[in-house]
């Protein structure tokens, strides 16, 4: 379908030293993810994981006591993303700064990790993962993940009940998730938690978005009411995913995490349920070590450069980078 032709990184997004300036700006010394989705009213939603400001050690996440926020919340209108990804603000605590959007319940929760979002019917929703603990890199277990939804532009957000996957024996395939719309229905992507299995994926109306009842899953066939019938839709090991539909080459675009090929790799298919392109990798961790997220921007899904954001753990913050698509003929199918 397309070729890579080359990857160049354009800019720190977060960070002290970045041209946002976010540690003077909104108290962000450090932090995450980047995950976006088009709000649908102007702005970019950029959502970010754990966030330290001042007192942060400079080595990854932590501690705890740096103005630790579990995820801040920030927007952009940036279109000409040769330049960057320029935040134009977040949404602000008392006093200054970011503050944490969505909820923790504390007890068994170590933190609040938001995996997609997407903006419905003037609301925006958010999947997310509750971590129970963290073990070796690429390894954590999850109490159960769930859609927060805000009705109110981001500022404030609920995490009803209905809408969460329970993880109690472990193994649940959607503790880590990615939206996308396609015709009729709100497509979610997930792999169970950590950074090694398959992918799968379900849809809903958009009107059952918050009862996970309501969700049918792609069982290698069709549609089927039964969680426990989802097929993968290819291969892992899978990471942190993204996904969209690229108007200009006439595909579905989805960006992951592959450890065992380290590093963020680019898949392509002509549909949602597959086959998926084995893809390639488009970010190294040899060049780049201990990278991983790889979240595209949506205002980028038309042209032949391909922006999204990545992270890395060491620098523990997110950079905007670029890769240019050519059209193609090459990519292979694989399962």
């Amino acid at each position: 379908m397309f070729r890579v032709t080359e990857t160049t990184r354009v800019a720190k997004v977060t960070g002290g030293d970045s041209p946002n300036r976010t540690a003077e700006r909104f108290g962000i010394v450090a932090t995450d993810l980047g995950i976006m989705w088009d709000g649908g009213d102007g702005r970019v939603f950029v959502l970010f994981g754990d966030t330290y400001g001042e007192g942060w050690c400079g080595n990854g996440a932590g501690p705890g006591t740096a103005d630790w926020r579990r995820n801040v919340l920030a927007f952009s209108t940036s279109t000409d993303l040769a330049s960057g990804l320029a935040l134009d603000g977040v949404v602000e605590r008392e006093g200054g700064g970011a503050c944490q959007v969505i909820p923790s319940g504390g007890g068994k929760e170590v933190t609040v990790i938001p995996n997609g979002g997407i903006a419905v019917g003037g609301r925006q929703y958010v999947h997310y993962m509750s971590v129970r603990r963290w073990g070796p890199p690429g390894t954590w277990r999850t109490n159960h993940a769930g859609i927060a939804v805000s009705a109110d532009g981001g500022r404030t957000w609920d995490k009803p009940r209905s809408a969460r996957w329970g993880n109690l024996r472990g193994g649940n395939r959607f503790q880590i998730g990615a939206f996308t719309r396609s015709e009729d229905h709100v497509h979610l992507f997930g792999t169970t938690n950590g950074r090694h299995d398959d992918a799968y994926l379900a849809r809903v109306e958009p009107s059952g978005l918050l009862d996970t009842g309501a969700y049918e899953y792609w069982d290698g066939e069709g549609w089927s009411g039964r969680e426990r019938a989802a097929a993968p839709v290819f291969a892992g090991p899978v990471g942190e995913m993204s996904v969209g539909y690229h108007s200009g080459l006439g595909c579905w675009l989805m960006m992951h995490l592959d450890e065992s090929r380290k590093g963020i790799v680019l898949r392509s298919a002509e549909r949602l349920t597959g086959p998926w392109t084995h893809g390639e990798v488009v970010v190294s961790g040899q060049e780049y070590p201990a990278v991983y997220g790889g979240y595209l921007h949506p205002w980028s899904l038309d042209g032949p450069d391909l922006y999204y954001l990545v992270s890395q753990w060491g620098p523990y913050n997110v950079f905007l980078t670029r890769s240019r698509l050519e059209p193609a003929t090459a990519a292979r199918p694989t399962t």
